[in-house]
């Protein structure tokens, strides 16, 4: 399975950057052998309003991904759950997982209705830039629970 992150702006170069490349980095190392064959990370540009946006993440999403907006309401997971889907999503075949990052405003009303499937990294708003870092993050913990790898000690 193949995983996207699609998110909304571009990180700067700096410590969250930095994070997310590192955790991205793990994922890709630790993924293959478990059957997560490709981590991408595609920023869009921000701006234009939400109907801008919203066309251009809709654009950037593989054809036939399964796909999982983030959101504050979304359904919330332990670490352990979350790997666990990720592995069901994997052993069913999925060949695409995307998951979307929207910008500051949120996501458009088209990007909601083709996507209409959310998760929450807990019930808080957070920066945009954390939640590339958390996102990623939890993909490379995922797969450290998975391949029994010392990473995630709970």
């Amino acid at each position: 399975m193949h995983i996207t992150l699609i998110s909304v702006g571009k990180l700067k170069n700096g410590p969250e950057k930095d994070l997310v490349d590192d955790y991205a980095s793990r994922f890709s190392k630790a993924g293959p052998g478990l059957g997560f064959r490709s981590i991408k990370l595609i920023d869009v540009a921000n701006g234009g309003g939400l109907d801008a946006e919203g066309e251009r993440i809709l654009a950037k999403i593989p054809q036939g991904a399964v796909v999982l907006r983030l959101d504050e309401f979304g359904e919330q997971f332990t670490s352990k759950a979350f790997a666990k889907r990720l592995s069901k999503l994997r052993d069913q075949g999925t060949p695409e997982l995307c998951f979307l990052i929207g910008g500051a405003e949120g996501y458009s009303y088209s990007v909601r209705a083709n996507c209409p499937h959310t998760i929450a990294l807990g019930p808080q708003t957070w920066p945009h830039r954390f939640v590339k870092v958390m996102i990623t993050e939890q993909l490379y913990r995922a797969a450290s629970i998975l391949g029994g790898l010392p990473y995630h000690k709970a």
